[in-house]
């Protein structure tokens, strides 16, 4: 009877599964990891200043009482905005980038 599997794969296939399972389970263990750190950014100077996490939470938000003004409602938008998309930014950054580290830059669709 013919044995199954790759012609001259023998046992390697096994231990190509045990990698493969370690390898999941470092990146499970990473991004839990990456989803607990916390990355932050600013707009306007550090008027408004955005904390947020690898899940992409915003933690806090400070925006500094110079910048409040009734009559520029709108600046304040633009600035709250601002910080809130680079701090996602970089936390998406931070995430990519870890993961790589890890994966050896193999693109691997559905990582988060």
């Amino acid at each position: 009877m013919a044995k199954r599997g790759f012609p001259g794969m023998g046992g390697n296939m096994g231990n190509m599964m045990k990698q493969m399972q370690k390898m999941q389970k470092q990146m499970e263990d990473m991004q839990k990891q990456l989803e607990e750190t916390e990355v932050e950014a600013s707009a306007g100077g550090g008027a408004v200043t955005c904390k947020v996490n690898g899940k992409k939470e915003v933690l806090a938000i400070t925006i500094d009482e110079g910048v409040v003004d009734p009559e520029d409602v709108e600046m304040l938008q633009d600035l709250v905005m601002a910080a809130i998309n680079e701090a996602l930014r970089k936390a998406e950054e931070m995430m990519t980038k870890e993961m790589g580290k890890l994966t050896g830059g193999m693109n691997i669709p559905g990582l988060f």
